[in-house]
């Protein structure tokens, strides 16, 4: 039986309490409730069935988890320690809070570190005393754009996190949402490179090959766009 994806849970929760419909671009295909693929093109049963040891914390802006262009479902659907939570400036939920300190986990947010102060900054997830006892690293993506991304990051309920950054060496492959910068990843691409940084390989290698199912299913349906 599949695990539970956090993200689908937040947008049905969303859902029921929205007053209006959200009607992303091309709204009106017909599409699967889980992957939001178009149907025909549906991308479920392929899913891959793995183990990590690593735990993954989406914290959403407003209205990300409904777009089907959004691939921080993906991590969901392959990392079975998910969860996903809509960022609030105001009045954070508890449950992120209480999450961030649980014992369990290490959280680490992952962010350019231009932006951090030179000492939150870690090269690897394994410079971090708890990781190298064994605490579970807890990897914090702040999803949605560039823009809604840099208003997360100056929440304070993430201020005293360390934070990791990626160096990609090649420009992303997403050609669904236009990047604000170049050599900018989308969530998923990022995902995939910290789970390299964590040596979690056959994690890294399942999101990689579901991202590009995930890719070719969508691009399938739109004629202007070629498969990278």
């Amino acid at each position: 039986m599949p695990h539970i994806n956090t993200v689908h849970i937040l947008r049905k929760q969303q859902l029921a309490l929205s007053t209006k419909d959200f009607r992303a671009r091309g709204y009106k295909v017909k599409r699967c409730e889980q992957c939001l693929i178009p149907e025909k093109k549906c991308i479920c049963a392929q899913r891959p069935a793995i183990n990590s040891h690593c735990a993954f914390c989406l914290v959403m802006y407003k209205n990300e988890y409904y777009k089907p262009t959004n691939t921080g479902k993906l991590i969901a659907d392959v990392i079975p320690d998910n969860y996903a939570f809509r960022w609030d400036r105001v009045a954070p939920d508890p449950a992120l809070l209480a999450l961030l300190a649980n014992p369990k986990y290490t959280p680490i947010l992952v962010f350019p570190q231009q932006y951090a102060e030179p000492e939150r900054c870690i090269n690897s997830p394994k410079d971090l005393t708890d990781i190298q006892q064994g605490k579970t690293p807890l990897f914090v993506m702040l999803d949605g754009t560039w823009r809604e991304a840099s208003k997360m990051f100056k929440s304070p309920s993430f201020a005293k996190l360390p934070v990791l950054g990626i160096q990609p060496e090649k420009a992303s492959s997403y050609q669904l949402r236009e990047a604000a910068h170049e050599h900018q990843l989308c969530t998923a691409e990022v995902a995939i490179e910290v789970l390299k940084m964590a040596e979690d390989n056959q994690a890294a290698d399942a999101l990689g090959e579901y991202f590009h199912q995930f890719k070719k299913a969508y691009i399938a349906g739109k004629a202007h766009l070629t498969l990278l």
